[in-house]
């Protein structure tokens, strides 16, 4: 159970990285379609990054409440439907509202999962766990790539990553029970180490009579 939770959040971080690349890789092809200055991407991503803050900030208070696995799912679904909001969407004004829970979604995600795996596993996992953030950052230009040459648009870049989102969700809900028992196993318990012997303490003191120092053996 340990190995499987393990392996569903390194998924979980794939699919957290995947989506933040797409407005780089597509914007390009987006801002002429939507018949606005390359500058306006700065105004999504400002409302991305916001609802991101917005969403850690509430993050703890969720997780205590609902659990990291709840949270983690709903967030995911969250995200997925934000998606597949901007595959639909035909103006700015759209992507700038689907935007908001998009950032939401991401932000409640990355605090919790990064809160439950720092609680409940060795610290080497944290640093695959970014990792493998970097790996879905790395794809998703290659699924807006593939979907612009297809002649999907860019809106089926958008579509196809969040589709992956959807299956993701779908599976965090179905494994909802491995949240509660999905703790790394403890190491067996070590021999309390020996104490070395420590040498005896010495205290000196210089007698008014002699003109030597008098040590006291304690």
């Amino acid at each position: 159970m340990y190995s499987l939770l393990l392996a569903i959040i390194y998924i979980a971080f794939i699919s957290l990285g995947l989506p933040d690349s797409l407005i780089g890789a597509g914007w390009p092809v987006m801002h002429t379609a939507l018949g606005v200055p390359i500058a306006a991407a700065g105004l999504i991503t400002m409302l991305i990054a916001g609802g991101t803050i917005v969403s850690s900030i509430l993050s703890d208070r969720l997780t205590h409440r609902f659990g990291a696995g709840l949270v983690t799912a709903v967030s995911v679904l969250t995200t997925a439907v934000a998606l597949l909001g901007f595959s639909l969407a035909g103006q700015f004004w759209q992507l700038c509202l689907w935007a908001i829970p998009y950032g939401m979604g991401a932000g409640a995600v990355d605090a919790a999962l990064n809160n439950y795996v720092a609680l409940h596993y060795a610290a080497r996992h944290m640093s695959w766990l970014h990792s493998f953030w970097g790996v879905g950052a790395a794809i998703s230009p290659y699924i807006m790539s593939f979907a612009l040459s297809s002649g999907q648009g860019w809106t089926g870049g958008y579509r196809i990553v969040g589709l992956l989102q959807v299956g993701l969700a779908a599976v965090l809900l179905v494994t909802l029970p491995l949240w509660r028992q999905g703790k790394e196993p403890a190491p067996t318990a070590a021999a309390a180490p020996v104490q070395p012997a420590t040498a005896p303490l010495h205290r000196c003191t210089w007698p008014r009579s002699s003109a030597s120092p008098a040590c006291l053996l304690y």
